[in-house]
């Protein structure tokens, strides 16, 4: 059984978290400083992406904790037990996060001028679709899908946490019949149709029903480096290489965002999507690499911010769609000055306290209490509560670190890590 948590993972999401966060709010630093927006521009308008790096990492790390539990054969008990745990895990804030969005649509018809768009969404059956979070599935766009524009992807990860009682039926006898190398080519395959999609659709990332590909073979993709991941026995060196090349592979990300930013392609409108191919290798090189950028998104602070990504991610646009009508109700511009770049980070400020507390008062806490209803009255390992001993990555005497996986006699029985 392989087991322990890759805190390096855990981190990771709090920067895709950002991402999305920045993608969202970058027409208020354009407003607030323009020279700081168009420094970061191919960054912050392709944010985006990092819902993409989110479905990668759902999947990755869903099949890291119950490939061996769910993988050898089929359990409706097992399957819904997952399923369970699943909502514990996102329906509570979703549901909180959801009926702040109505209430906001609300107050909106009844103070000021400036009505939410949504207001004619607020029906009984769209109610229960965004209540049983398959609002999604029934538009070809997600766009003003959901009355919290990013539960979307909730509602899309909702459709992949269905499929995985039999995905995880695959992925477990694909890796069974495969070497690492051919699991990691797998996995690399199935990023690519959702970006030829792109290339042959006239080069528009949003196309009818481009959510669907991109939530299933991302996630899929997932599955099959975790399995890949599951089969390697790497060295400390080469540990520590996987360790640089997560590096190069951010660097190489970053400079194809400005390249594609200075040189755009003609037939590609939206051609920043393509760099959604290094996502996969970014994720395998971080789960087995040592030192330097893995050793960064695994400190105490980046893995706590993993805990809250959720948060964040779930609550900023209720902040960026409030002071959006605080601009317009009250005439409010923003010009390049010192007091519009306090808002603009007083905004981001606002959504990270948001999602700490959401975390602490409303995503645990409901967590702990839907999985004690099926009999889980221990929580998972947290993030940031695994020893080094019981991860599988502590340190020989000599100090230097173990390989990522022991042998398997003495692998421990089984720790669990949080995906969201």
């Amino acid at each position: 059984m392989r087991s322990g948590e890759i805190k390096a993972l855990s981190g990771l999401r709090i920067v895709a978290a950002l991402w999305v966060v920045l993608f969202h709010f970058r027409p208020l630093l354009q407003m607030a400083s323009p020279p700081l927006y168009d420094s970061f521009k191919p960054i912050l308008d392709c944010g985006a992406q990092g819902v993409d790096l989110f479905f990668i990492l759902s999947g990755f790390v869903l099949t890291w904790n119950y490939l061996d539990r769910m993988g050898n054969a089929f359990s409706v008990r097992a399957t819904l037990h997952f399923l369970w745990l699943r909502l514990a895990r996102v329906w509570p804030l979703y549901v909180v996060t959801m009926h702040l969005a109505a209430l906001w649509i609300v107050f909106t018809l009844n103070v000021g001028d400036f009505p939410s768009p949504q207001a004619d969404s607020l029906t009984a059956i769209n109610y229960l679709r965004q209540l049983a979070m398959v609002q999604l599935w029934f538009q070809p766009f997600f766009d003003f899908s959901s009355w919290d524009g990013p539960a979307w992807s909730i509602s899309a990860e909702w459709l992949a946490y269905l499929l995985f009682g039999l995905l995880v039926l695959v992925v477990f006898r694909i890796e069974r019949a495969t070497r690492a190398r051919g699991l990691l080519l797998l996995a690399f395959a199935a990023t690519l149709p959702p970006l030829l999609l792109l290339v042959g659709s006239g080069g528009q990332f949003y196309t009818p029903w481009s959510w669907l590909p991109r939530i299933v073979l991302q996630f899929t993709a997932g599955a099959l480096a975790c399995a890949a991941v599951r089969k390697l026995r790497p060295t400390d060196r080469a540990r520590r290489g996987a360790g640089y090349a997560s590096i190069a592979l951010i660097a190489v990300t970053v400079g194809a965002l400005y390249w594609f930013d200075g040189h755009p392609v003609p037939t590609i409108r939206d051609d920043f999507g393509l760099v959604d191919v290094f996502f996969m290798p970014v994720v395998v090189t971080l789960a087995i690499g040592i030192g330097t950028l893995p050793a960064l998104l695994s400190t105490r602070l980046l893995v706590y911010g993993g805990q809250v990504s959720f948060g964040l991610y779930m609550v900023h646009e209720l902040v960026h769609t409030a002071w959006l009508w605080i601009m317009a109700q009250y005439r409010i511009e923003m010009v390049p000055s010192i007091s519009a770049k306090l808002i603009f980070a007083g905004l981001i400020l606002v959504s990270i306290v948001l999602a700490i507390l959401m975390f602490h008062f409303v995503e645990e806490p409901a967590r702990m209490w839907m999985r004690r209803m099926v009999g889980e009255r221990k929580p998972p390992v947290d993030l940031d509560h695994t020893t080094p001993h019981e991860s599988g990555q502590g340190a020989r005497p000599d100090g230097t670190p173990t390989p990522l996986h022991a042998p398997v006699g003495a692998r421990p029985e089984s720790l669990r890590v949080r995906a969201g």
